[in-house]
């Protein structure tokens, strides 16, 4: 890994990626997901007065139940506006909340600084994966835990991206964040640096008024979505649309005109050496 990483290079990685998570307004489909960050914080057994990390927080689902748990929580992201719709909903609920630009391959805090350090659906995309678990190792104190809730290879976000895969080619050298969602690649991952990991399959459930609707807000809100249309054209962004169309109807297990769609996704939690 570290010879292929060698010749990649993360930091235009890193500025294109920036650019599509801000695109659109993730924040529209974040907020669907709490349930994650409150069933992650659940896991971790947090207890009020911890001192918490949430990394790639988006627009903060785990910060927010982190800090419902009286816990002194910061949160961290590298999108600006994600951060800011992170600090209204932090403020609409009177909850004390650190709101820190941060990239979470270089985050900006003394070694062994947290109880626990998060992470839903965030750190997995970043472009140099091993340095990122490394940062949040090395900011989470002995004893402390990580908790991490990352989609499956054989998800359906995890198939959204291998379609947007077919059409936009991934950088060359970059691992697929899909890698995060299986038990081998985040015991090498956390390799020397974990007591325990425990890992256990859940499913989030997205729920939207039709088939149509869903493709709808992704389309005009997800930023990897969103870029992705924006960068196809004529037959090739139909063709796009119609295989996503596709794949959002064979997982559909609603019976009816609406959207209920199953997303496995893993539930991590790493005991800090």
């Amino acid at each position: 890994m570290s010879v292929l990483s060698s010749a990649v290079d993360f930091a235009a990685v890193k500025v294109r990626q920036q650019a599509a998570w801000s695109t659109g307004n993730y924040s529209v489909v974040g907020t669907t997901l709490q349930i994650v960050g409150e069933q992650l914080c659940e896991a971790l057994d947090l207890r009020a007065g911890s001192r918490v990390l949430d990394v790639a927080a988006g627009n903060g689902n785990a910060t927010l139940a982190a800090a419902r748990r009286w816990c002194d929580v910061i949160s961290t992201d590298y999108v600006p506006s994600l951060l800011d719709a992170g600090r209204a909903r932090a403020q609409a609920e009177g909850l004390a909340v650190q709101f820190e630009q941060a990239d979470a391959e270089a985050l900006p805090y003394a070694d062994a600084s947290f109880d626990a350090v998060l992470s839903t659906f965030g750190v997995m995309f970043t472009p140099d994966q091993q340095k990122a678990a490394r940062e949040m190792a090395r900011v989470c104190k002995h004893g402390g835990k990580i908790g991490l809730a990352n989609w499956t290879p054989d998800s359906f976000i995890g198939q959204v991206f291998k379609t947007i895969g077919k059409y936009i080619a991934p950088p060359p050298g970059v691992l697929s964040p899909a890698l995060w969602g299986t038990k081998a690649h985040l015991e090498a991952l956390f390799d020397g640096v974990a007591q325990n990991i425990t890992i256990n399959s859940r499913e989030f459930t997205f729920r939207y008024r039709s088939p149509a609707h869903f493709m709808e807000v992704f389309r005009t809100f997800y930023g990897p979505m969103n870029k992705a249309f924006a960068a196809l054209e004529g037959e090739r962004q139909a063709a796009f649309a119609a295989d996503l169309m596709a794949l959002i109807q064979s997982r559909n297990r609603s019976g009816d005109a609406t959207l209920v769609l199953p997303s496995e996704y893993l539930e991590v939690v790493v005991e800090r050496l």
